[in-house]
């Protein structure tokens, strides 16, 4: 299980979020996190692949299905259950920065130019 006591790097993060509807292959995991970060998020294949092989490894996410297209195996993923409880334990962890990031922000007084915040 990744630790939860610090934030769960962005790429670890997009992969479970893409897997948390439904299974997918790598194409269809690449395709959806271009979707899901607005296209701000391109994961090369090695980076895919290697994120998918440790995440399989810490027991977050295992193969749902193998089938063979045009002579090349096709793996399609799905989260575990400790892969959706990390997820939503990640979701409540961002949820509560971002509402403390709100609350700060506004309290906040604008200081004059070059002045103390």
């Amino acid at each position: 299980m990744v630790d939860i006591g610090r934030s769960m790097q962005e790429p670890t993060l997009l992969i479970l979020t893409a897997l948390a509807d439904r299974p997918r292959h790598g194409y269809g995991l690449a395709q959806e996190i271009l979707a899901i970060s607005q296209g701000r998020v391109r994961l090369r294949t090695g980076t895919l692949y290697g994120s998918l092989e440790r995440l399989q490894g810490e027991g977050l996410i295992e193969v749902f299905s193998e089938e063979v297209v045009q002579g090349r195996l096709r793996r399609t993923y799905t989260l575990t259950r400790t892969g959706r409880d990390t997820l939503a334990a990640e979701v409540r962890h961002i949820t509560a920065h971002a509402r403390e990031a709100t609350r700060r922000l506004k309290q906040a007084t604008i200081a004059p130019a070059g002045g103390p915040a």
